[in-house]
């Protein structure tokens, strides 16, 4: 049984980015944190035993293989076919230990260091811009989903938002230009909240003050509103060097 056959057994469609949940047209960062993000949720348990959680992992990891291969893509978007014979997809490679190089974890000095340097950058505003339209202007998913942001950062976050709005890069939403206060006033205490818990989980971890983010983190992951987990994978995903072993061999 070939991969095509593999993804509608186990994933009910032969469509290699419908398996990844991703778009034909999907960028490479795309394609790679659909793969990781859908992979974390099928990852076996070696515990368990689990053989069907196995051959799914090890199924994603060959769709990744050919989406992520420049030619291999290529041909599968107009042919339809996978070339099964390609080195990339040999059934003796070691799935788990290419997944661990394709995603190297990520340390909260990482993130720390990735705060510093994605705050204000062109990176930043780009993606606002995209949650902005994503959420038609809605500042209370707009916040939830903002990599590296707090209540503090709303201030800075709705004047990039304005400055491109009155510059006409993005549409003037009415639920962003015409916010009710009580709205506004709804999340500020919310907000406070959050940070309130956040304080005690610092605390309770014994981190100093300047940990703030870690505890911010840790918190997060307790309130469910933007989980460790989402904001990890987002990083490793999207930011995470791509390792040059274990490319697309030559094809038979």
């Amino acid at each position: 049984m070939g991969l095509l056959e593999h993804c509608e057994q186990f994933f009910n469609t032969s469509n290699l980015y419908e398996v990844l949940g991703v778009p034909k047209g999907a960028t490479d960062a795309e394609v790679r944190r659909g793969y990781y993000k859908l992979s974390l949720q099928v990852h076996p348990d070696r515990a368990s035993g689990d053989q069907d959680a196995t051959t799914k992992f090890q199924i994603l990891g060959k769709v990744y293989a050919v989406l992520s291969d420049k030619e291999q893509r290529a041909v599968y978007d107009e042919q339809g076919v996978v070339d099964e014979e390609s080195d990339s997809l040999s059934q003796d490679r070691d799935w788990e230990e290419h997944w661990r190089r394709l995603f190297p974890k990520i340390t909260l000095q990482d993130i720390m260091d990735f705060e510093k340097q994605y705050k204000d950058s062109e990176e930043e505003l780009q993606d606002l811009k995209r949650l902005y339209l994503l959420h038609e202007g809605d500042m209370d998913q707009i916040m939830e989903s903002a990599l590296c942001c707090s209540h503090e950062d709303e201030p800075r976050v709705r004047d990039i938002l304005q400055r491109a709005v009155d510059a006409k890069d993005i549409p003037a939403y009415k639920a962003f230009t015409q916010e009710s206060s009580k709205k506004k006033a709804n999340r500020k205490r919310k907000a406070k909240k959050e940070q309130q818990e956040a304080e005690e989980m610092r605390k309770e971890m014994g981190l100093d003050a300047e940990d703030s983010l870690v505890a911010m983190i840790q918190q997060r992951q307790k309130s469910k509103e933007k989980g460790f987990n989402s904001l990890i994978s987002d990083l490793e995903a999207k930011y995470c060097k791509k390792n040059n072993a274990g490319k697309k061999g030559s094809k038979k």
